[in-house]
């Protein structure tokens, strides 16, 4: 496979970067907008601010996330990165996976819930425990969530733990006597 010139690569990265900042901005945003929804008193003003973290999910987070993931995957197939000679590009992938389905599996059916009980029941939601329950949630899950990207970022840029010495493990692996 031909590697990406420094220029090809450089625009790959640049949407990587784009994308991840995408995804944890908009992740940032969703849990400013998420604590303000504690406070709401009106019934549509809160079926109104479950409707926008939704669409924030469906259209800004979930592409962001998962072309975040498409660009680091080419980065690592078309670069001398690799997907496992850097300890830090492991790390990136397992975290980046890890949050992906944890924002499907959980996070995402959640913000769905909350806004179709308050899109039924509006400020009435507010005494349903499963509503009470899912913005709980939201807010727990969307910290962790967005902490875990902020440390995504700096692992990007700071780039810690070295690379894994791969040639010395296949070395050890072609000398070491079959049983």
């Amino acid at each position: 496979m031909k590697k990406l010139s420094v220029k090809q690569k450089n625009w790959l990265l640049s949407f990587h970067v784009a994308f991840g900042g995408i995804w944890f901005g908009t992740a940032l945003c969703m849990i400013a907008i998420a604590l303000s929804n504690r406070n709401t008193l009106n019934g549509d003003e809160l079926y109104a601010i479950n409707s926008v973290l939704k669409l924030l999910d469906d259209f800004v987070i979930i592409p962001a996330a998962n072309l975040a993931l498409l660009t680091g995957g080419l980065l690592c197939w078309l670069t001398i990165w690799g997907f496992f000679k850097h300890y830090w590009v492991i790390v990136k992938w397992v975290a980046t996976v890890t949050l992906i389905i944890f924002g499907t599996l959980w996070l995402g059916p959640w913000t769905n819930a909350m806004t179709a009980i308050s899109k039924a029941q509006r400020l009435q939601a507010l005494q349903n425990p499963l509503y009470v329950f899912d913005q709980k949630a939201i807010l727990v899950g969307a910290v962790i969530q967005t902490s875990c990207l902020l440390a995504i970022i700096a692992i990007s840029v700071i780039k810690p733990w070295g690379r894994r010495n791969v040639k010395k493990e296949e070395q050890k692996q072609a000398i070491a006597p079959s049983s």
